[in-house]
């Protein structure tokens, strides 16, 4: 499977990730939020910058393999109905932390909060599975900020 991620260039050559906590990890997990869609990677992009982006961006297309077993999922019904909701973090955080620390799988597929149809893959850079044979850097593409989103 292939999935996205928009990064500004100087970040874009390797898998890593900073450690800082976001919707479904808590500080210092080292997870890689991307998206099934070049799209939704965007609308994802804009929602958490707030902001036209200064920094060349470039699109990640990062390979995962197709394997069941390097999968895990939350589904909406499993969710409280404010889980969009700033407040409601610290339970998603709980819930993808879990998930981190008991190596529950490689791959933590989870609704869009923007789209709740579609889906982002979050990525435990800590996982035992997590090798150039289940993970890789495909390509970057080059990507320009439409104007018009902001």
């Amino acid at each position: 499977m292939e999935v996205f991620r928009i990064s500004s260039e100087k970040y874009a050559r390797s898998l890593t990730a900073s450690g800082v906590s976001n919707r479904w990890n808590k500080d210092k997990q080292f997870v890689i939020y991307t998206g099934q869609s070049r799209s939704l990677s965007t609308l994802e992009s804009v929602v958490h910058t707030n902001s036209m982006p200064t920094l060349k961006s470039v699109v990640m297309v990062i390979s995962i393999a197709d394997a069941d077993d390097l999968y895990s999922s939350i589904h909406l019904k499993d969710l409280p109905p404010n889980w969009k909701d700033l407040a409601a973090y610290p339970l998603l955080q709980d819930l993808g932390s879990d998930w981190y620390v008991r190596n529950k799988s490689l791959v933590l597929k989870v609704p869009s909060a923007i789209i709740p149809q579609e889906f982002n893959y979050v990525i435990n850079l800590n996982h035992p599975d997590f090798s150039p044979k289940t993970v890789s850097l495909v390509r970057t593409e080059s990507y320009f900020w439409e104007k018009r989103l902001f």
